[in-house]
């Protein structure tokens, strides 16, 4: 394999005293919600004058319109993508009964469709249901030098599902699999030494949530993607992030929301957190996941990923195989309990039990996350809580 595809598109190689292992960054988050789950389009329009709002809380490079990076993850806006599916030419299931991907791809065109092709084919070896492709619509007049340059092609992908091909009859069994889809795309395409493989990126990919990011300044996403003017993009949870990469490289994969967090601050524990993953690998066991483990459980971090996206790696997993979101975030985040003299036993209890199997991934300031359903915010200073919007 050819070390330099695993680096983001515009990182440097490790050199002197430069390592992309220490990419970190300290940004600015926020969300807006409606606690009875009603989507709407003003709650899209709320997230993105919050995003406006914390653009102080983002960095920009010597390019005053190239920003380190900002985005949005927000709950699947059904109508809005129904109405895109019609207009490029296919129809969509129920919600619920499909998923929607957003993929970053080269600009090169026969590339771009080989990629696509390959992904298809990991689709249909999943047993689901290709459903079409969109092409999403971008503006790139207000971005400068640097953030056109790592620009990729933005594609909307879209999948039905098959139930008969899914493990387990929960309600994350759809999820799961797309995950699996992600997972073995990603090694197949982006890790494989593939010329541009390190093009191929999928910002989200699921039934439940979508997310739109970018090498971009706050106030640019929604003009560089205008699916987010549109009146029928609605949502009842829309998270967003600003970044501010500190001593670090931006780039378009590594600007915020990941598929589940927003993440403020550093994790200070990364290596020894992801060490851990790691050995981890070897000796997990899933019956959620089941025979689908063996094709991903060696990839489960990403090794170009930053500490904010490692942290959403892991967090991922150990949520699709089983716990809750916030289950997972108090186990990844846990609040100083050992000398908590009013802390309540039960607390102190689980706090005690799940140091057994997971170390403290130390240092964020603030974490926000979805699933699409539920929402919480977290710190090592405060517990996680599950906050449901439905």
């Amino acid at each position: 394999m050819n070390s330099e595809s695993q680096l983001p598109s515009g990182y440097p190689p490790k050199q002197g005293l430069y390592d992309p292992a220490y990419e970190k960054d300290a940004c600015g988050v926020g969300f807006v919600v409606n606690i009875k789950g009603r989507q709407s389009h003003t709650i899209v329009r709320h997230a993105m004058q919050v995003l406006v709002n914390l653009n102080h809380r983002g960095a920009c490079g010597c390019e005053p319109n190239t920003g380190d990076g900002a985005g949005v993850n927000m709950q699947m806006p059904d109508k809005f993508l129904r109405k895109a599916a019609t207009a490029a030419g296919f129809a969509l299931p129920p919600v619920g009964e499909y998923g929607v991907g957003m993929v970053f791809l080269p600009k090169d065109a026969e590339r771009r469709a080989a990629f696509e092709r390959e992904f298809a084919q990991i689709v249909h070896e999943e047993g689901q249901t290709l459903l079409g492709w969109r092409t999403v619509p971008t503006d790139n007049s207000s971005l400068g030098a640097t953030a056109i340059a790592g620009e990729p092609f933005v594609r909307q992908v879209f999948i039905g599902r098959n139930a008969d091909a899914l493990i387990g009859g929960d309600a994350l069994a759809f999820e799961r699999k797309l995950y699996v889809i992600r997972k073995r795309a990603e090694r197949a395409i982006r890790y494989n030494g593939h010329e541009e493989g390190n093009r191929f990126y999928l910002a989200s990919l699921s039934s439940r949530t979508i997310v739109y990011k970018g090498m971009l300044l706050a106030d640019q996403v929604d003009a560089y993607y205008p699916d987010l003017l549109d009146p029928e993009m609605e949502a009842a949870i829309a998270v967003v992030h600003s970044r501010f990469s500190t001593n670090t490289f931006p780039s378009w994969e590594r600007a915020h929301p990941y598929r589940y967090l927003i993440h403020n601050g550093e994790i200070n524990t990364i290596r020894g957190n992801v060490n851990w993953m790691y050995a981890r690998q070897s000796v997990l066991e899933s019956e959620l996941f089941g025979p689908d483990l063996e094709k991903f459980k060696r990839q489960i971090i990403d090794p170009d990923g930053s500490d904010s996206a490692q942290f959403d790696n892991a967090l991922e997993f150990l949520h699709l195989a089983g716990r809750p979101l916030h289950h997972v975030a108090m186990m990844m985040i846990p609040e100083p309990w050992s000398n908590h003299e009013s802390m309540s036993p039960a607390r102190k209890a689980f706090y005690e039990y799940h140091a057994t199997l997971m170390e403290p991934w130390d240092g964020p300031a603030s974490i926000v996350f979805t699933d699409g359903v539920s929402w919480a915010r977290c710190s090592t200073a405060t517990a996680c809580g599950p906050r449901a919007t439905t």
